[in-house]
């Protein structure tokens, strides 16, 4: 079930979308609404690609893929963002499933999953390209931590 939208304007047109590939559903929304509570000036598009089909915890490979795909023929570039390691190797195996076309508009990032998403959400929303959006995300672990340090 989709999450419902905040109503938003979009400052620039959106080139980059963002998945989510998370081993919990529930993770990946709530972690979907609060960027979209947080950053309401634009409107970037989000899928999920999280838990299984049952409901059970997990991730899939295939799911990845069939969100993916669709994704990328909206937009120039697709943002993967994983919650943990085997996320992440299900992300590398849906990169390797997709078309080489398609698969060289994507990018998996390592960045956290929620700072990253936020730093993400904000980029693509503002109309930068893939490799900006990427850099805002994976800049996220660094700006965390020298917050953290500062005190």
């Amino acid at each position: 079930m989709p999450l419902p939208q905040p109503e938003r304007s979009s400052v620039a047109s959106v080139s980059v979308g963002i998945v989510l590939v998370s081993h919990s559903r529930a993770l990946a929304e709530a972690a979907l609404d609060l960027a979209r509570r947080l950053i309401v000036a634009v409107d970037v598009p989000v899928e999920l690609a999280a838990g299984l089909a049952d409901g059970e915890l997990g991730t899939d490979a295939g799911l990845i893929v069939s969100v993916v795909e669709p994704l990328a023929d909206r937009c120039d570039g697709v943002l993967m963002l994983a919650d943990l390691g085997s996320g992440i190797m299900s992300a590398e195996m849906a990169l390797e499933m997709l078309e080489p076309a398609v698969a060289e508009r994507v990018r998996l990032s390592a960045a956290p999953f929620v700072e990253g998403l936020l730093g993400a959400y904000g980029a693509a929303g503002i109309g930068k390209d893939l490799a900006a959006v990427a850099a805002e995300a994976d800049g996220a672990a660094e700006a965390k931590r020298s917050q953290v340090s500062a005190f």
